[in-house]
């Protein structure tokens, strides 16, 4: 499916953001299947009817079944700027997930280091290093309840391959529909029920604050979770 307007998050002459469909791969792997930042450029070309193409750089990614904002570069300039914004975690990433298990404690902090399985791609948690393994950390808080499941929101310290995943994993609360890292069954639209919610940072170019929210996918389960956000929740003992 192709990127449209609606799909666009923010744009300006330096960056654009899009909020990611769960399914979507962001760059080419082996699958073959058209990937993320090839409809960007596309859409931009078509938008902006370059005939030449346009410079479209990746600067982060999301894994291929989750879902909302991710965002790219249309400078070079911007591109150095915002990749040393990540690397320097001056970028604030916050998830919302949502899991069946309701995570104890509530709140807190999970630090973990972490071994990645590039043949099986598969991250495994430890909670002490050993070798080869990168240190991850995170912190989270359960907001809300809507029969039965548990909304959580993460906000990651750092940034590993299938950390949040793994992470909640370890605490007995699966990621609704992540048969990899342990729930029962996986969806049939191929996605799990984590979203990046909102990207926060300070504009590499114009120096201002910048705040990107992706609106949760309308698939019939993520609508239950609308309007949590901000409320005084009140969790079911």
């Amino acid at each position: 499916m192709d990127i449209t307007d609606k799909d666009i998050l923010y744009e300006d002459n330096h960056l654009i953001a899009v909020n990611k469909r769960g399914g979507d791969i962001v760059q080419v792997d082996d699958t073959g299947d058209e990937s993320l930042d090839e409809k960007v450029k596309k859409y931009l070309k078509k938008k902006y009817n370059k005939q030449q193409g346009v410079f479209l750089g990746v600067v982060h990614r999301l894994d291929r079944p989750v879902s909302g904002v991710i965002l790219f570069a249309k400078t070079s300039k911007a591109l150095d700027r915002v990749n040393r914004m990540f690397k320097e975690r001056l970028m604030k990433k916050t998830y919302w997930a949502v899991v069946r298990n309701r995570p104890v404690p509530e709140s807190g902090n999970l630090v973990h280091w972490l071994v990645k399985n590039p043949q099986k791609n598969v991250t495994t948690a430890y909670d002490h290093e050993v070798p080869g393994s990168l240190r991850a950390e995170l912190n989270y808080k359960l907001i809300g309840e809507v029969g039965g499941y548990y909304l959580i929101e993460v906000d990651p310290i750092t940034g590993r391959p299938h950390q949040i995943r793994v992470q909640f994993s370890t605490l007995n609360c699966p990621i609704v529909g992540d048969n990899k890292y342990g729930y029962p069954r996986g969806s049939l639209r191929r996605t799990i029920s984590l979203h990046a919610r909102r990207l926060r940072f300070i504009h590499p170019i114009k120096k201002e604050e910048v705040v990107i929210e992706a609106p949760l996918p309308k698939d019939g389960f993520w609508e239950k979770f609308e309007g949590l956000e901000g409320e005084e929740l009140k969790v079911e003992s």
